[in-house]
């Protein structure tokens, strides 16, 4: 704990020294000497922060309006300004709005990429790096949002106002709108065999038994046999994450435990089966390894969960009940069962879809239907990585075309809030600027900014 002490403290006197100088280097673990090249407020920006976000934007084929070397400073630097607003304001996001947020890109990134361990190549970080890095973006991103949020929350237009902005807008800059789809959807989750749980459960104890005789370390155990294929190739270990960031099940579990030679009881969560163990406990964060196990589904049980839903489908089709009851009654899918198997769009907060927003497979069975057709069963991943069963409702669609008053109201309205959203956030930054320390290194002032009151 000294020894921690004096570090931490060390690390205070950089930061303060960091903070009276613009040309401190500072060495990485890679041993490049690091540099910062801009300061705002008590805020550095450093080189290497930079360089992160042009490989982030040249992955995801980011294309920047000028000097990436000019942009990407700029852009961070007005989030520091967000930031510090929001600290003053006491705008916060919790640690589960910010779980929710690196899960969504991590699996995002991956999907793309093809692997987690092609995502390791490319950012030549480990997987438990990449969510820190990401844990910490994320929460600034939304933090920032937030603020913006509040900045100009209370923007309203009527729709006079909406009517005289279209009529005013130049034929060629009429926005156009991709096609929509609304879509319902029914699952089914196949049961799973009493027998097929038993067994999951016996291996667990097993492996649980392993480690507590000091045959095995429980490390060993999870490259081996665990099934999240994110914490298994690092001995199942997840890195620090407070109980906001943990399914309420396995957080339960996870801070109840005070001896790292133990291992927990079998816990169960919607992903399968755990047990976990300890590692270290920092103030109000856990670092924990585990073992999941999934149960598996039998071809036999999935044909037989498809065959129900194709049959469900005809019924449907002949009219003894509708889709919307059906969704209501049997679906397993949560998310939708209670607004008739309505999916929404998390993206937008509406029910409407771009093709390439909905799931793969799903997009795949809409993609062949007309308007009130209903699919036939198919399985699909889930969110929590489950093999389910379902079908999917057309419900509507709406063709790409040029957008109109009469159609396209509700699209052209956000479009003038976000002009006139923009502005006052434009605005507010040129304001804050001019009540905000700003240094910047002479050889990063040459830039032709979007906002010069950077250069005073």
């Amino acid at each position: 704990m000294k020894r921690m002490k004096k570090l931490v403290n060390f690390k205070t006197l950089v930061l303060l020294f960091v903070l009276c100088t613009s040309q401190i280097k500072v060495y990485a673990q890679d041993n490049v000497i690091d540099e910062v090249v801009w300061i705002v407020g008590d805020e550095a920006i450093l080189k290497s922060d930079v360089e992160e976000e042009r490989l982030n934007a040249q992955y995801n084929g980011v294309k920047f309006e000028g000097d990436p070397y000019c942009v990407i400073p700029e852009q961070i630097a007005i989030q520091k300004l967000y930031l510090h607003q929001a600290a003053i304001d006491s705008v916060e996001v919790t640690d589960s709005e910010v779980m929710q947020q690196v899960e969504w890109q991590i699996n995002n990134i991956i999907r793309q990429i093809g692997s987690k361990e092609k995502m390791e190549e490319y950012f030549n970080k480990t997987y438990t790096q990449i969510r820190e890095t990401m844990r910490e973006s994320a929460r600034e991103k939304l933090t920032v949002e937030r603020m913006q949020k509040k900045l100009v929350g209370d923007i309203k237009i009527t729709p006079a106002e909406v009517r005289k902005y279209f009529k005013e807008l130049p034929q060629d800059s009429v926005p156009f709108i991709p096609t929509q789809v609304e879509v319902q959807i029914i699952t089914q989750q196949p049961k799973i065999p009493i027998a097929e749980i038993d067994d999951v459960k016996k291996r667990l104890r097993e492996y649980s038994d392993r480690v507590t005789s000091g045959d095995t370390p429980f490390s060993s155990l999870a490259i081996l046999y665990s099934e999240d294929p994110g914490s298994a190739r690092r001995g199942g270990e997840l890195g620090f994450m407070g109980k906001g960031e943990l399914l309420p099940e396995f957080a339960a579990v996870a801070f109840n435990l005070s001896d790292p030679k133990k291992v927990s009881k079998i816990v169960e969560t919607e992903y399968g089966f755990h047990i976990i163990q300890l590692i270290e406990k920092r103030g109000d964060r856990i670092n924990c390894r585990h073992i999941l196990l999934k149960p598996r589904v039998s071809d036999k049980d999935l044909q037989a969960a498809m065959g129900r839903l194709d049959s469900v489908a005809n019924d449907i089709r002949s009219n003894k009940f509708t889709f919307d009851q059906a969704a209501s009654v049997i679906s397993h899918d949560k998310e939708t069962r209670n607004n008739n198997g309505l999916m929404a769009n998390s993206r937008t907060s509406t029910s409407k879809f771009e093709m390439d927003q909905l799931p793969q497979e799903v997009a795949k069975a809409v993609d062949k239907l007309n308007i009130g057709e209903i699919s036939k069963a198919f399985t699909m991943v889930n969110d929590k990585g489950k093999q389910v069963c379902a079908v999917v409702k057309l419900k509507s669609r709406i063709d790409g075309h040029k957008a109109t008053i009469t159609d396209d109201y509700q699209n052209l309205k956000e479009l003038v809030l976000s002009k006139i959203r923009a502005q006052k956030l434009d605005q507010w930054i040129k304001d804050k600027q001019k009540k905000t320390y700003v240094r910047i290194n002479e050889g990063w002032k040459k830039c032709d900014f979007k906002y010069p009151g950077w250069v005073k």
